[in-house]
């Protein structure tokens, strides 16, 4: 996260609570968690976080910081105790992405159609703590196919336990599935969107549901169209502009939609054509503020600006963690739910002080029918024939989520998953050292992250729809689909451009010395 993690912690002995100013995706899971490790109970520790500075899935749990901060208040009652994580503490106890490995097979007719997916990942995991990418899930219903088989395997060293961070394993996972697509689009002489819409399935190749909606074809299409995809070569390493070879390459994108269950949400009327909302819900920078606020104005019929609205505390009714794209699903059902149950008891006419609580029930949809988001990444590399320097003047995405909440802050997550798959795909990379396991590019300047002359031009877009089965909103989850597939698409360009075949990250230009044309 570009904001460090951070907490103050405050020790009120005369009423035995511990506060905590936390950064935190989840304060509940924070009370929840600590409490046994401090010899508390849950109800003794209030933990705050209106406002997130990035939370990036590191910040879903408690880290060693936090407890260390409590031990500190504990000794020092009465006292705000803070500890800022620093820069260098960043790459060693609170979370980081494990190094993965995927062996993928592909098996096909000569006409493209997939009869045969294999996926095998591996996952670096630590000794104190098992942790597995989910890197095989995404081979496991995006395409069809007859006979499909994953499986995932920890290999567990002497290293800090990893943990969630920069999106899901499936984005590693999309990388390895999504390269090898395009690699068979070659090798059977199709175009690699149309190998793409040879291959979408019917009904969910997982469990044999069918879906509440799937559209990455249409996303695949309005891509392409947009993206100009008709004007690129058939043959790779074929177009330059000037000293720059240009390629352009596609891959799809799917994660699937999650609501946790248990997310209270109370609603109250306070007079004056005013409602005070209230969940234990968080905003990690995503727009959960402005988001849940609609929702409630929506649900409650009426404007936006006569709902007040409480997030962020424990003292408010509990609430999941704001982490695999599930939060607003997951809240926003809570607040409908409520809202919806405040209007059955109180009608439209409800008296001052007139309150319900509600906690958002299981989706009975969700047991008939598959929900996934969906899209499709295109992007444009150009390649230095001097000095293999890589560049990346246009990213395009194409997302199918179902009903968009809120426009600007949909648009903001899918440019920053975006970024992230740019990031993966050419620059970011921690060196460990292998004699005693610490990461040594603790800091911005040896850690490469891009800059905004690398992210030049990204667009982002999205499917007119509402899905009515996934949620009450008709929304699915947005935070997390803007990284998966795009590392793959930004690789897939470079191989279009240049002719080489990628397989580990980041790309560098050493890897394309070979590549780049020996005669000017």
């Amino acid at each position: 996260p570009m904001e460090p993690h951070a907490v103050s912690a405050l020790w009120d002995p005369d009423r035995s609570l511990l506060t905590m100013y936390d950064s935190t995706q989840s304060p509940h899971g924070v009370a929840s968690t600590l409490a046994p490790v401090l010899g508390l109970e849950t109800e003794q520790i209030r933990v705050i976080a209106p406002h997130v500075g990035g939370g990036f899935g590191s910040k879903g749990a408690p880290h060693a910081h936090d407890v260390l901060a409590a031990l500190g208040a504990f000794r020092l009652p009465g006292r705000l105790v803070k500890y800022a994580v620093t820069r260098q503490q960043m790459f060693v106890f609170v979370g980081y992405r494990p190094r993965t490995v995927s062996r993928v097979r592909l098996a096909a007719d000569p006409d493209g159609r997939l009869t045969a997916i294999g996926h095998e990942a591996w996952s670096q995991s630590s000794r104190v703590r098992e942790y597995v990418e989910q890197s095989a899930v995404p081979s496991r219903s995006t395409y069809a196919a007859p006979n499909r088989r994953t499986s995932h395997h920890a290999v567990p060293l002497d290293v800090p336990a990893p943990y969630w961070m920069r999106g899901p394993g499936e984005a590693p996972g999309a990388f390895a599935a999504e390269v090898a697509m395009d690699e068979l689009a070659h090798a059977c002489g199709i175009d690699p969107i149309e190998l793409r819409v040879r291959n979408d399935p019917e009904t969910d190749p997982e469990t044999g549901r069918p879906w509440t909606s799937r559209r990455m074809v249409d996303c695949l299409r309005e891509g392409a169209e947009r993206f100009g995809w008709s004007d690129r070569p058939t043959t790779p390493a074929s177009r330059r502009d000037g000293r720059w070879m240009v390629g352009y390459g596609v891959a799809g994108a799917a994660y699937p939609h999650m609501v946790q269950p248990g997310t209270r949400a109370r609603v109250r009327y306070e007079g004056g054509g005013r409602y005070r909302v209230q969940v234990g819900a968080v905003d990690i920078g995503t727009g959960t503020w402005t988001a849940l606020t609609a929702i409630a104005a929506d649900a409650l019929g009426c404007a936006a600006g006569s709902i007040t609205l409480e997030i962020g505390d424990t003292t408010l009714p509990w609430a999941t963690v704001a982490g695999g794209s599930s939060g607003l699903s997951s809240w926003g059902t809570a607040v409908v739910t409520a809202a919806d149950r405040f209007r059955t008891r109180h009608g439209d006419d409800p008296e001052e002080g007139a309150e319900t609580t509600a906690a958002a029930g299981d989706n009975p949809e969700l047991e008939r029918y598959r929900a996934i988001s969906f899209g499709a990444h295109f992007v444009e590399a150009r390649v230095d024939a001097d000095t293999g320097e890589i560049r990346v003047p246009r990213m395009l995405g194409v997302f199918s989520i179902g009903r968009v909440v809120n426009p600007r802050t949909v648009r903001s997550q899918f440019i920053g998953g975006m970024t992230f798959g740019l990031s993966m795909a050419l620059h970011e990379q921690s060196v460990r050292d292998t004699r005693f396991g610490h990461v040594v590019t603790q800091n911005l300047a040896d850690y490469h992250i891009p800059t905004h002359a690398d992210a030049a031009n990204i667009e982002a877009t999205w499917l007119d729809e509402v899905d009515e089965f996934a949620t009450p909103m008709g929304s699915r989850g947005a935070g997390e689909i803007g990284n998966v597939g795009s590392a793959a698409a930004v690789v897939n360009a470079i191989h279009d451009a240049t002719g080489a075949r990628i397989r580990d990250l980041p790309v560098h230009a050493d890897a394309l010395l070979e590549y780049l044309p020996v005669d000017q």
